[in-house]
Order: C-alpha cells, then structure tokens, then sequence
C-alpha cells in the first residue's frame, strides 16, 4: 500500500473508535451511576478514560503529516497551507464556543477553553511546526517542552503558594496561570483541565503523531515501517511508566509522563490496526467505526447538540435518560448496566445520521 496516495484505513477506523469512546464515556444515562473505567482519574492515576483525548490528538499529528505532507508535494506554497490551517483551526475553536453556548447561548460564565478549542489549538502549532520547521528541530522542540514542563511543574515554587504539589489541583504553575490568564469560566471553577499551560505538552502529543508519520512516509515495506512503530511505541511506554515516579500520570496536567505513555498507546494501537486492516486487509473493516472516522469533528458535535433532546425536559416535559433510568431500575436490573446501555444506544442514534453521510461520501471537513 503507498501511504502516500492513499488513505490509511487503520488511521479512520482508529479515528472513529475513539470518537465512539468520546460518546460512550460523555453521554450515560446518569452521572451517578457509571462503571469506573468510563470515568476519568480523578486527579493523579489512569483509566482508561483517560486514553481517549491524547489519542486522537496523536491522530491529528499523523493526519497534519499525511494530509499536509500531500499539498506540500502537490507544489502550494507554505503560506498557501498555513492560511488553510489557520482558519481550520479557528473554525474548529468557533464550533468548540458554540457546544458550549447551546442551546441557551448566555454568554456570562463562557468558558473560552475545552475539547475542541485544545483540538484546534494543538492543530494549529502542529500544522505551522510542520511547515516552518525541520523534523530534527520538532524532536528537540518536544523533548524540551516535556522537560520544561517537568521541571517547573515539580521544582519551581508558584508565587504565593510555595514549592509546587503535585497532589493538588490549586498548587501548581497550570493552575496559577489559567487563574488569571483565562477569561471567563473554568471548568472546575478553580483550574481547568483544558487550560493554556497544560496544552503545551497536548502539542506534544501532537508532534508524537507526526513523528509517526514520518514514518509512515518511508519507503520502506509497510511491514517495516510498522516494526519502527511498535519498536518506538514500546520505548515511550517504558520511558512514560518510568517517569512517572517523578511527574506522575495525570491527565488534568497533562504531565509529561502521561504525554509519552499516551504516545506508546497511540503508535502502539496504529501499528496493531495498520497490520489488521492495511497489512493483512482483513475482510472485517469495522464499518461502524469508519463511518465515525472519516467524519469525527461532525459525530462529535453532533453528540453535543442532541443532548437537548435526550438529556433535558426542555422539549418532552421530561428527560429522555431519566425515563431511562426510571425504566431500567424498575425492572430491577443494575443501574451502572442501564447507564452504559443507554450510552451505547445513544452512540447508535450519532450513528445514524453519520452513517448516512458516509453513504453519501459527503466529509464534512472544517
């Protein structure tokens, strides 16, 4: 298969899988009631959770590569491409403000930061890094922003708190920055996990992506370029776990020994899925989740709309999961069970109408 000039359906289907998890793990039946696996860390620590964000960051950076790399070749100038990322990015950000202000648009307590506004940020450094810059100087770029990071959220006393406590969401530099550098509302009032600090090793994640690319670029057998990436995987596995000691995992932060063990999973989860789909082409192609991968950013949104219909009274004169819940615990079943159910139902409904446009071949792109 020439990566080049066509593309990877492993990288769509793993793209898809993690929109799917996005749904699963933000629309259950109720809060309340959710297996602990579909909840993120509370602060320090993993679940599996935990994996979704990071990964399809990694899949932003390899697609900037692959997509990007194919305009670069195609004879369009760095500032023709450069205009085109930026106002992607900014209308992905602009969709990002828009989920949060639905459907009552109160523009007091806007939160300005989240999952789509950090998505185009990191699209945005990645996408002009890759243009301006040699792949040398992006490893030293992210070697030196996952050491900086390091070293001033553990070392470097924050003005008027003192020495920095990693086991506290208030006592670090992320949290002194975004108090006062962030307008508007934070997530959890006191810190945001989405903050300004804590995306400069998201970027990161971004460049993991991007190195594989790169190596998904050589001209070597694909075969081979895959061992490079299980190899690679591997050693940022071990070098993450190893870190860990001295900045430990935390999604929140995004701590340098969660950005490189996160790098592990994502090379480590594209060189399975290239060697099932691509290698091997397997006659399952997992079409449930190709058709959410090739039109995530829709899928995503999509499932941030809906919740007016599914979540609120506001249409029914009830909420459609409280009825849910109601339902299932009557007949005695367990609620954690229901909660998932109803989470998965609701992935079907996104489905849906993503379904149909992947029937069409209508890609909805930013």
């Amino acid at each position: 298969m020439e990566t080049k000039n066509q593309r990877l359906l492993s990288l769509d289907i793993l793209r898809g899988l993690t929109i799917i998890l996005m749904i699963l793990v933000n629309d259950p039946g109720s809060w309340s009631e959710v297996y602990a696996p579909f909840l993120h860390a509370e602060w320090n620590g993993l679940t599996p959770t935990d994996y979704v964000f990071p990964t399809f960051l990694f899949i932003v950076g390899v697609s900037i590569v692959l997509s990007l790399g194919k305009q670069v070749d195609s004879g369009k100038t760095r500032s023709q491409i450069a205009k085109k990322v930026i106002w992607r990015a900014f209308k992905i950000y602009a969709v990002g403000i828009f989920l949060w202000l639905w459907p009552s648009f109160n523009l007091e307590g806007i939160r300005w930061v989240g999952v789509l506004p950090r998505i185009a940020m990191v699209f945005l450094a990645c996408g002009l890094i890759f243009l301006y810059t040699s792949r040398k100087t992006q490893g030293y770029l992210g070697i030196g922003i996952l050491l900086g990071y390091w070293i001033l959220m553990a070392y470097v006393p924050v003005p008027g708190i003192g020495a920095p406590d990693l086991s506290l969401p208030e006592k670090n530099w992320a949290h002194y920055l975004d108090s006062f550098l962030i307008p508007g509302r934070l997530w959890k009032y006191t810190w945001d996990p989405e903050g300004f600090l804590s995306t400069l090793p998201a970027i990161v994640s971004g460049l993991i992506g991007m190195w594989t690319g790169y190596i998904l670029l050589r001209k070597e057998e694909l075969r081979t370029r895959l061992n490079q990436l299980f190899f690679f995987g591997f050693i940022l596995l071990f070098l993450g776990d190893a870190m860990q000691w001295v900045f430990p995992f935390n999604k929140n932060l995004w701590s340098s020994s969660f950005t490189l063990f996160m790098g592990g999973i994502g090379m480590l989860s594209l060189a399975a899925f290239s060697y099932y789909f691509d290698v091997k082409q397997s006659r399952f192609k997992f079409q449930f989740a190709h058709v959410f991968g090739v039109n995530s950013i829709f899928a995503y949104a999509m499932s941030s709309i809906l919740t007016v219909l599914f979540y609120s009274s506001k249409w029914f004169g009830f909420a459609l999961n409280e009825k849910f819940m109601g339902f299932w615990e009557n007949i005695g079943l367990p609620l954690k069970l229901g909660s998932l159910v109803y989470a998965i139902l609701y992935v079907i409904i996104i489905w849906l109408p993503t379904y149909y446009l992947f029937k069409k071949k209508i890609y909805i792109k930013l």
